[in-house]
């Protein structure tokens, strides 16, 4: 098995592309994952970035193309303990979006907590594949994975 970290490591950088051209590195996360159905890279990639560094790795992904799918895989973690675990083990860090109620999201490798920010890895941050800072105070759940 593969780490997901580096699975997700070896995208960094990977970007979409404004307009009516896609990147297909963008496309592969939709189409190798299963959502053959979606034919543009700016539809909210995130989770499909996430699914396909887990299918890399030989882990269970999420369902569907929702970042909140992230909630039912694998087994939740306790707040205080994140830090500590993921030191040994990838940590998955669901946020809400627009509002708690809304039933959007957003989804990422956990990095570090740094004051009330969590910093994470992932898909469409800021239209790219990086490492960036999201509230705490927006953060669902953790979970972590296994085959």
């Amino acid at each position: 098995m593969k780490d997901i970290l580096k699975v997700a490591l070896s995208q960094y950088g990977i970007t979409e592309t404004k307009g009516p051209e896609n990147n297909p590195e963008v496309m592969k996360y939709y189409h190798e994952t299963g959502r053959t159905w979606v034919n543009h890279d700016e539809t909210p990639w995130c989770d499909a970035f996430l699914d396909w560094c887990a299918m890399k790795a030989g882990l269970k992904f999420s369902p569907g193309l929702n970042a909140r799918g992230w909630l039912t895989i694998g087994q939740g973690i306790d707040p205080v303990l994140v830090e500590e675990l993921a030191l040994e083990i990838p940590i998955i860090t669901v946020f809400w979006r627009v509002s708690l109620e809304s039933g959007l999201g957003h989804v990422g490798l956990f990095i570090r907590k740094y004051g009330k920010s969590i910093w994470t890895l992932g898909g469409n941050q800021n239209n790219s594949v990086n490492i960036s800072p999201y509230p705490e105070s927006q953060v669902l759940g953790y979970r972590r994975l296994w085959i």
